[in-house]
C-alpha cells in the first residue's frame, strides 16, 4: 500500500444520528441505507484503521420532543437511549453480513442483546480488530448522544469525532432554507459555541474543547467521504481549538 493510502488516523469515532439511517423517510430504518453505511465503514476497516461509532435514535424516538408533549423528561430520554439499540443492532447485522466482526456495547445493560460498556473492553475489542458500536447513549437523562460521542471517544482514546449528517459541513444558516449560506472550512470551538451553529450541542462542544479534540463535519452520503477522511483528505468542516 503507497502512501497515498497511508491513514493518518489509528482510531475514530463515527458518530451517526438516527436521521442518517432513516434515509430519505421521516422514521424507521432504511435498510438500503444501513447497508450502504456498513460498506463505508468496511472500507476504513480495511485500512487497519480502528473504528468505533456512536448512533444516535431520532429516526425512532426523540426524547426532548416526546417531553414538549407530557411525558416526564426523564423517562423520554431513556426511551430515546433505548431507540439507539434497535438501531446499533440494525448497524451491526449490516456489518457481519459483510464479514467485519463487531461488539454492541450499551451503555444501559440488557446482556441478552449487547455487552454493557466498559471502556477496557471497548478499547481491547478495537486492538482486535472489531468495530465496536456504543448505544445507549451515556446512560443518563439529560445528555444527547453527540455528548455520548464525545464522552466515549475521549475516554477510548480515539484521535477524532467524524459527525455524519446530510450536508457537506458547517454552514452560517440552513442551506436548505437559505440559499446564500456560507460553509466553512475550519472553525473553532468558541466560534461554533458564539454563533450557535448546529455542529454538536454546546455539552458536546465544551467536553471536545476542553480536551483538545478535533472533530469534523461531513457529509456521509458522499461515497468514500469517510474514507477520504481518513486518508487526510479535506472533507467538509473541521472544528477545533483556535
Amino acid at each position: 500500500m503507497g502512501d497515498l493510502m497511508k491513514p493518518v488516523y489509528s482510531r475514530v469515532m463515527l458518530k451517526l444520528s438516527g436521521e442518517v439511517l432513516a434515509g430519505s423517510k421521516p422514521f424507521g430504518i432504511s435498510p438500503e441505507v444501513v447497508d450502504y453505511i456498513a460498506q463505508e465503514i468496511q472500507e476504513v476497516h480495511q485500512l487497519e484503521v480502528q473504528i468505533a461509532t456512536v448512533v444516535g435514535g431520532g429516526n425512532i424516538f426523540r426524547g426532548l420532543e416526546a417531553s414538549s408533549r407530557g411525558i416526564d423528561r426523564a423517562c423520554a430520554d431513556y426511551m430515546g437511549m433505548l431507540a439507539t439499540v434497535i438501531n446499533g443492532l440494525a448497524l451491526q447485522s449490516a456489518l457481519e453480513r459483510r464479514g467485519l466482526a463487531t461488539r454492541l456495547q450499551t451503555a444501559i445493560e440488557m446482556q441478552e442483546v449487547a455487552e454493557p460498556f466498559i471502556r477496557r473492553r471497548a478499547i481491547r475489542h478495537l486492538e482486535k480488530g472489531r468495530v465496536v458500536i456504543l448505544a445507549g447513549g451515556t446512560g443518563n437523562p439529560y445528555f444527547t448522544t453527540d455528548t455520548a460521542a464525545a464522552l466515549r471517544a475521549i475516554e477510548i482514546g480515539a484521535e477524532v469525532i467524524f459527525k455524519a449528517t446530510k450536508v457537506d459541513g458547517v454552514y452560517s444558516d440552513d442551506p436548505v432554507k437559505v440559499p446564500g449560506a456560507v460553509r466553512f472550512d475550519e472553525l473553532t470551538y468558541i466560534e461554533v459555541l458564539n454563533r450557535k451553529l448546529k455542529v454538536m450541542d454546546s455539552t458536546a462542544i465544551s467536553l471536545c474543547m476542553e480536551n483538545s479534540f478535533p472533530i469534523v463535519v461531513f457529509n456521509l452520503s458522499e461515497k468514500g467521504s469517510l474514507k477520504r477522511l481518513v486518508l487526510g483528505e479535506k472533507v467538509g468542516t473541521l472544528v477545533r481549538g483556535g
